[in-house]
């Protein structure tokens, strides 16, 4: 799904506010009609909101996207207290496409840690910065993109088979160590030449050539941003020797590591091999 607010700019932000509130058992809220695009962060016991008379249902650990222009009235958990969190941004008269794109959102989506930090730092500096200053409005706007870039994944995801997302994240959780095809298959629950198939038709490539791309992206990540030599990114990437690391790093990106360094580090000279 194309984000619907890709154009929507700090400059279209009028105010960012956050808050978090405990509703007792039973607790009723509204009507009232959103001004907001506004997140909600349900932590803990359940939200029923009535939107416009549709009945839509929040469970613990997720985000709900509250869109402005609708009536909403709000129900939560008879038996226990529930916890939520919110992020309301007032932002400037949108375009009809816009308005209309936003209407196909969806309600909502899990949780992100992110997502739970963001809200996390605007509540923690809420009484040093205005609503309508740059810093509030600026984490405002970035908490409701995150919010839909999340979506998008998401709704990427789906359409991946579940092996090779689970291929994908063990991948990256240990790309430093001895990698081998029977074991990520092993951890993605299939065999080793259905994992090659599956790789083949959605990522294009072959799980085995996809960890080695991973451990280039991962090492030129630490060229660029750390002073540590070229022989300990290697090794801190899953390479076992730095020949093999730069081969791989020329072959992918057409530099050496030491043009790589220099070239983000505006250098003219480069650090150890």
């Amino acid at each position: 799904m194309a984000n619907p607010l890709e154009h929507l700019s700090f400059n279209h932000i009028d105010s960012a506010t956050v808050g978090t509130i405990v509703y007792p058992p039973g607790g009723r809220y509204g009507p009232r009609i959103q001004q907001d695009i506004q997140l909600v962060l349900l932590h803990t016991g359940s939200m029923e909101v009535t939107i416009d008379g549709v009945l839509f249902r929040l469970e613990p650990g997720n985000v709900a996207l509250l869109k402005p222009g609708h009536i909403e009235y709000f129900t939560f958990a008879d038996e226990q207290d529930s916890w939520h969190r919110w992020v309301a941004v007032s932002i400037q008269p949108l375009s009809m496409d816009e308005v209309k794109a936003l209407e196909q959102v969806p309600f909502s989506l899990p949780i992100s840690e992110h997502l739970n930090r963001i809200t996390d730092l605007m509540l923690s500096i809420r009484s040093e910065h205005e609503d309508t200053g740059p810093v509030m409005r600026s984490l405002g706007h970035t908490a409701i993109q995150l919010f839909l870039s999340e979506l998008s994944k998401a709704q990427l995801q789906r359409d991946i088979h579940p092996s090779v997302l689970l291929a994908k994240s063990y991948i990256h959780q240990t790309f430093k160590e001895n990698l081998s095809l029977p074991l990520i298959a092993a951890h993605a629950g299939v065999s080793d030449e259905h994992l090659v198939r599956l790789f083949r038709k959605y990522e294009q490539t072959t799980p085995i050539k996809y960890v080695w791309h991973y451990r280039v992206l991962r090492a030129m990540e630490l060229l660029a941003h750390t002073g540590l030599s070229i022989s300990e990114i290697a090794q801190r990437s899953g390479f076992q020797t730095s020949y093999h690391f730069a081969r791989l790093v020329k072959q992918q990106t057409g530099k050496t590591p030491s043009e790589i360094r220099t070239s983000s580090w505006g250098k003219g000279d480069s650090h150890a091999e």
